[in-house]
Parts: structure tokens; sequence; C-alpha cells
């Protein structure tokens, strides 16, 4: 049988050109929010126990948030009783703590195995840097589903327990006495995206970084860097502006240690396309994981980051890296902490994993079987190991469900749009040990 050489910049590069990561195709995520100014929401968070959500659903199950008045019930108003005959039955003031990030479980050994509902509350004060500017609210991921709430307005829905989400808060910012309200709810559901059952304990609460961005009105939002499948020494891709003066902007794109400095426009949606030679570029590889200071600046935002350039490609039956046989010896991960036990959240809980890893005689990772926090891959890139990364469509989804179906295509999306610039991930995988179905054949 003839062995057709295949190359991917990644392996689901056909998806690539059919417009899941064209970075101006949909609303997108801020792209490295490793190195943006920001203000740190993580540390102690009050919180509530709701087992039975009498503080979002009415006595009649409606919730709180559709109704006109809602009255001193609802959790996220964050109410205060006016004078002793006012009934408010619950005070966030005056509960316990838990930190974020964090999970409840191991926080608290009442609530080791609790799954249901419970809310998050953050006080905080705020100055804006630009009068006209952009505030998004970023959490890095909390389990699994969340309502977020702030100044007593709704600000949004999530679904998915591993992946970032954003909002933009600008309007309901003040300088001082903002107060923050989630609930989280880690329930196991039939239809969600990993589904009932599985073989990894399923943890509660805001798991990852939560934090105040700010841009100026005209921002960098989205950008990929690559080298070309056919040539290791040509760097392509695409920035992408947002914001009121998006058409027409000056881009500066430098790559110092190559003497590389381009000066790109954005076209009227924001877009600007490069390709052009580096000549004396290093590939990134995990015997020499070389990593370039990548800068991008215009008239009113900057951004740096640390990319590594390398192909991966298949021949036959072998995967070449970088045009080179190389056979992979790794190990599944979860993200466990191996310090303080419960899920692994820190920079440090990631060196350690993949420090073992690596003594192990590793050279690749599987992160099983969720997309794990930005800092494992970012890590790994630094240490040179490749990622196999997936999402959780494990086992017995729900595959005939279009809601089901819509989560996991946008857990898959929002991974990839998160890590489309890391060179240690060289796979992703969209499913684990399903049973074979004409249902399952068509949602994969």
């Amino acid at each position: 049988m003839h062995k057709k050489k295949t190359t991917y910049r990644y392996l689901l590069w056909m998806i690539f050109l059919c417009g899941i990561l064209k970075i101006h195709g949909q609303e997108s995520l801020l792209q490295n929010t490793y190195s943006r100014k920001s203000v740190s929401l993580n540390g102690p968070w009050k919180y509530i126990v709701d087992p039975y959500e009498n503080g979002f659903y009415n006595y009649r199950y409606q919730p709180f948030e559709n109704q006109k008045n809602p009255g001193n019930g609802a959790f996220f108003t964050n109410a205060k009783p006016k004078d002793k005959a006012d009934l408010v039955e619950y005070d966030f003031d005056k509960m316990d703590d838990l930190d974020v990030p964090g999970d409840w479980n191991s926080q608290n050994e009442k609530l080791f195995y609790y799954e249901g509902s419970l809310w998050y509350k953050k006080s905080f004060d705020y100055e804006k840097e630009y009068p006209n500017g952009n505030v998004f609210l970023y959490f890095g991921g909390a389990n699994y589903q969340c309502d977020v709430y702030l100044n007593g307005k709704k600000i949004g829905h999530h679904i998915g327990g591993f992946t970032p989400f954003q909002y933009e808060v600008s309007a309901l910012l003040k300088a001082k006495d903002n107060f923050l309200i989630v609930k989280v709810d880690n329930k196991r559901k039939k239809e969600a995206v990993p589904t009932l059952n599985t073989d990894w304990w399923n943890y509660g609460g805001i798991t990852r970084d939560v934090k105040l961005i700010e841009t100026p009105p005209t921002y960098i939002q989205d950008y990929r860097l690559s080298i070309t499948p056919k040539n290791a020494h040509i760097i392509e891709g695409e920035i992408q502006l947002e914001g009121l003066q998006k058409n027409g902007q000056k881009i500066r794109l430098s790559i110092p240690e190559l003497n590389l400095n381009k000066t790109l426009f954005s076209d009227e949606k924001g877009n600007a396309s490069f390709h052009f030679p580096a000549k004396d570029l290093v590939l990134w590889s995990p015997s020499s994981p070389k990593l370039y200071t990548i800068r991008i600046e215009t008239k009113h935002d900057k951004i740096n980051d640390q990319i590594g350039f390398r192909t991966i490609e298949t021949l036959g039956d072998k995967i070449l890296l970088n045009g080179e046989k190389i056979f992979l010896k790794g190990i599944s991960i979860h993200e466990e902490s191996p310090i303080k036990g419960g899920r692994a959240n820190t920079k440090k809980d990631a060196e350690v994993l993949l420090s073992w890893a690596k003594s192990l005689g590793c050279n690749y990772v599987r992160l099983a079987h969720y997309p794990h926090n930005e800092h494992m891959l970012r890590m790994a890139d630094k240490m040179g190991i490749l990622v196999w990364e997936e999402i959780p469509v494990y086992w017995t989804i729900d595959w005939e469900n279009q809601n089901t179906f819509e989560n996991a295509k946008d857990q898959l999306n929002s991974i990839i749009q998160r890590d489309k610039n890391r060179a240690s991930v060289i796979i992703w995988s969209m499913a684990n040990e399903t049973p074979n179905s004409p249902a399952r054949e068509s949602f994969l």
C-alpha cells in the first residue's frame, strides 16, 4: 500500500482550515492572559452551600434572575436587612472562606463528597486605567456549570469544567465596593461532557485563576504564529485586533533574537496576516526546547509571548518531529496536586508533575482526560515535553443530544484557541474509550 505523507501543523489541521481556529471567525477569548496586565481576584472568597438551590429559585422553582423584582431571597443581590423586621436569611460576610483557585472537596472535609450548588462571593475595588477601555473578568476554569453576577446583575452562564471563559464588565464596575457572586454547580448529568460515569474525582469549585484584565479601546485580541508545514524556515500566522478603531491600524511584530521586525496593517475586520522567512530559526524539540520572545505592538496596546516553532507530521506509521522520526515515551497525568492534594492549580504543581514524568524518561505526556490548567502547557513548552491534550468526551456520552454535541464542540474550540501557540501540543484528542454506534460515529 502506498504510504502517503501527510503534514499537520496540528492533527486537526483540516478543522483549522474549515474555520474552527480562524481567529476572526467567532468571538475569541483574550489570547495570552499570562503577560497581560491584570488584577488578581484570587484568594479567600466567602461561600454558602446551597443543595436545594434556594438562593437561585423561588418556592415555585422559578429562577429569581427571571423575576422583575427578585427580592431578598436571591443570593446574587447580596441583600442586607434594612431593619430588624426585614427578613434576609443569608449573609455572605458572616460565612467562612474558600480559597480561589481551589476545589471545595479538599478544603473542607464536610464538602469532600458534596455534589451540588455552592455560591462564592468576592468584594473588591477597581480603578480603571482607560476611561473608554475594556475590562474583562476572566476565569481559568470552574467545575462544572457557573452563573456569574457582578454588583447584582447577571453577566453570564458557562458550561464546562475545564475551559476558560470571560465577560466584558466595564459598564458594571465601580471604583469602590464591587461584589462578584458566582454560583458553581458540579452535579454530574447524563447530557454533560463528561457524563455521569467517569473514573476521576468530580471536584467542585472555582478551580483556576480569576482576574480582571483591562485593555485600551482598541486592543490585541488574538494571534497565531507557526511555521509553514512545507518549509520550517517560514513563519506565518495572523493577528486580530478588536475595538473601536480596528481597521487600518499599524501593527509591529518582532522577534528580537532573530532580528525580525515586521510592520503590518489590519484590514476592515481587524485582521492582519503575515508570511516571512526566518532562516536562522532554531526548531523546538524535547532535547532543545527553544522558545523565542514574540512582541506584538500597536499604537495603544502591546503584548509579549514565549513561542517555540516545530513541525509535526506522519509518514505511514511513523511520527516525525521537525522531519526526524521520534518515538513517544509517556504517561497519562490527571490534574491532581502532588503538593497539597486536590485539583492542581499552580505553576509549582505543573513543574513537579512534569519533572516526575521527565525523570521516568518521558518525552511526552497525555493530559487525561480533560483540558488541564494553562500552567501545564506553558511548563511543557519550557521543559521540552510533548503533549497529548483532550476533552472529556468519555465513555457513554449522550450521542444523540444536540446540546451535548455543541458543548463538546465548544470545549474543543476553547482549548485549541487557548493553546494553539504552544509548541508542546502535538495531539488534540476529541474522545476516549467510546462505544461504537452510528450516533457516536456521526457525533465524532
